[in-house]
Formats: structure tokens, C-alpha cells, sequence
């Protein structure tokens, strides 16, 4: 296997690790709009969000992750995704100071989904597996 090869290859298993995690959390706005209200609250610190808004909110997410999933208009898909997930990693510093109170040493796990997808938007013209655009 050449070497451009193991990069494509592992390009696109990392686009597809980061893109399951986002799916799910996209869903979640769907599934359970509730929980969706009080992440916002706690951790962005926007109250109120109705069903509707938090619909709205997946919609554009799902959009948005089906153009990085299909590798379309990667300097902004990628660029959106690797935004959305610093954010949200960052915006949970209370966890990190807190490791070992309740579940916040998962939270943890958002740093190494972070570096996927500093990597895949460094990386993005070389992550040509599956993806409409090549370059």
C-alpha cells in the first residue's frame, strides 16, 4: 500500500469517527429537544430554547455535516465542524477543573475528536477518499 494511500485512507476514517459523534449529537436536537435546552443553558448560557429553535438548529447542523461527510466545500464544512467542536469543548472548562466528579472525565474525550478535526481541516486537500471534491 503506498503512502498517499495509508493517508486517504486514514483521512477518511478520522472524517468518519468525527462525523458518527456529530450525527448523534445532531439527533439528539431531534430526539430529545429537552436535553438539547439544558446543554445550551449550562453550557452555552442560552436559555429558552424552544423545540422549534432547537429543530431549526439540527437542520442546518445535518446540512452542514452531510457536506463534510461527502467532503463538499471542505475550507468551509471542515472549517464549521472544527468551530461547532471547539466550542463546544471549550465551553466546558468547568468539567476539565472537575475530573473526577461525576461523569466529567468523559468530557475529556472531546480533546482527541478536537485534534481529528484540527488534522482533517489541515489535512482537507489530501482527504480525497469518497469525497465530491477532490482538492
Amino acid at each position: 500500500m503506498q503512502q498517499n494511500d495509508r493517508l486517504t485512507i486514514s483521512l477518511f476514517i478520522l472524517r468518519l469517527g468525527v462525523f458518527v459523534v456529530m450525527f448523534i449529537w445532531t439527533i439528539d436536537k431531534f430526539v430529545r429537544p429537552e436535553h438539547a435546552a439544558a446543554v445550551f443553558k449550562n453550557f452555552y448560557f442560552i436559555s429558552d430554547l424552544n423545540y422549534t429553535l432547537s429543530y431549526l438548529i439540527g437542520a442546518v447542523e445535518l446540512v452542514l455535516l452531510a457536506g463534510f461527510l461527502l467532503g463538499w466545500k471542505k475550507r468551509f464544512t471542515y472549517g464549521a465542524v472544527l468551530i461547532l467542536h471547539a466550542v463546544s469543548t471549550l465551553s466546558s472548562f468547568k468539567q476539565y477543573l472537575a475530573p473526577f466528579e461525576g461523569p466529567n472525565i468523559l468530557f475529556f474525550a472531546a480533546w482527541p475528536m478536537l485534534a481529528a478535526c484540527v488534522a482533517l481541516y489541515l489535512l482537507r486537500e489530501q482527504d480525497t477518499l469518497w469525497t465530491i471534491e477532490k482538492s
